[in-house]
């Protein structure tokens, strides 16, 4: 009976390896571990437990990276590192506009600032990111992407201390940075974002986020003035003023539009490319719906209290974890799907070969 129940600790502790590995060796390393065990022994000795459970791990990371090569993931980083590499330019055209372009909606007096270096520095360094990923000049794209998520965090982690409020409200597009320089970094082969979206695809990405910023930067100029008399729309959606309820609507549809024609772009990929653009980028989207659920009320504390409220080190762990559980996560859920609908292919293929009678 003691023989049978090391046995079974034995068999959990071998199914830490991956399941490919189990089915060629798992017979003939329980035979080893069973005749090295002393008489008598019910349980792993701990330098067994230690071992297995670290080559176990060892070997399902190997499996993993071995997965991250595969072509559908080098094609999906390319587009996703230029995508995002877009969005992060049109971003930062917008927060330079925003500084050089007074609203007439501000009083007589008040306005922007005007622009910093730091400003000028973001738009010319994700522009040259998007101009790497299409001339195919890899490593440059990979060096300019590294180097924003690096300056940008130089800017922002001094001001965790004395404006949280700031720093957190800056982690989504910071998210999105790592990601454009993470997914920049996988190997491809040169100027495959052409190839795999086309001419009519990558018109939709590099415009659409243009066509955006020139809405809302025209809605900003032509914007009621402070002194104006009569129904006006403030701040109907993302910051969208107007004299008109039409015309707000208007400037939503061309927003709306604007998105719908990325958003087509992307999910005429192929989907094994589709659903690993969607893992990408859904650490960043649950990181935001974290910050606007979770910290909500931090937030509105924090502005009311007129002084920095410091997070807790449970939440500042909640935002450390959040995208990269949901990235793995994700990658779990795509490899469960498309080896289901591996097996099922399988049956269909086997259905076929059986003669018509049977």
């Amino acid at each position: 009976m003691s023989s049978d129940d090391l046995e079974r600790r034995y068999r959990r502790l071998l199914s830490v390896y991956p399941w490919e590995h189990r089915r060629v060796y798992e017979d003939e390393m329980l035979a080893v571990l069973i005749a090295g065990a002393r008489p008598g022994q019910r349980r792993p000795a701990a330098a067994d437990v230690r071992n297995l459970v670290g080559a176990g791990l060892r070997a399902r990371l190997r499996v993993g990276a071995r997965g991250f090569t595969e072509p559908s993931w080098a094609d999906a980083a390319t587009v996703t590192g230029l995508l995002v590499g877009v969005v992060l330019l049109a971003l930062a055209g917008k927060a330079l506009l925003d500084q050089l372009i007074r609203s007439p909606s501000l009083p007589t007096g008040y306005g922007p600032g005007g622009p910093d270096l730091v400003d000028w520095l973001r738009v010319v360094g994700w522009a040259g990111v998007c101009v790497a990923v299409l001339a195919g000049w890899r490593w440059a794209a990979t060096g300019l992407a590294w180097v924003g998520v690096l300056g940008w965090a130089a800017l922002i982690a001094p001001r965790t201390s004395d404006n949280p409020t700031y720093v957190v409200d800056t982690l989504p597009q910071f998210a999105l940075a790592v990601v454009a320089a993470a997914a920049l970094t996988v190997p491809a082969p040169r100027r495959r974002a052409i190839a795999l979206l086309g001419v009519r695809r990558l018109l939709a990405l590099v415009l659409a986020p243009a066509a955006m910023v020139a809405l809302l930067v025209t809605n900003r100029v032509t914007s009621p003035t402070f002194d104006f008399v009569g129904e006006v729309s403030y701040k109907v959606f993302y910051g969208i003023e107007a004299s008109s309820g039409l015309v707000v609507w208007l400037y939503i549809a061309g927003l709306a539009a604007a998105a719908m024609a990325m958003l087509v772009a992307v999910a005429t990929l192929t989907p094994d490319v589709r659903r690993r653009i969607v893992v990408m980028l859904l650490p960043v989207v649950a990181l935001a719906m974290v910050i606007d659920s979770a910290l909500a009320g931090w937030v509105t504390s924090t502005m009311n209290m007129g002084h920095a409220i410091p997070l807790v080190p449970a939440q500042w762990a909640m935002l450390v974890l959040v995208a990269p559980v949901t990235f793995l996560a994700g990658v779990l859920l795509v490899r469960r799907r498309e080896e289901t609908l591996r097996m099922v292919a399988l049956g269909r293929d086997a259905d076929r070969e059986q003669p018509a009678g049977k």
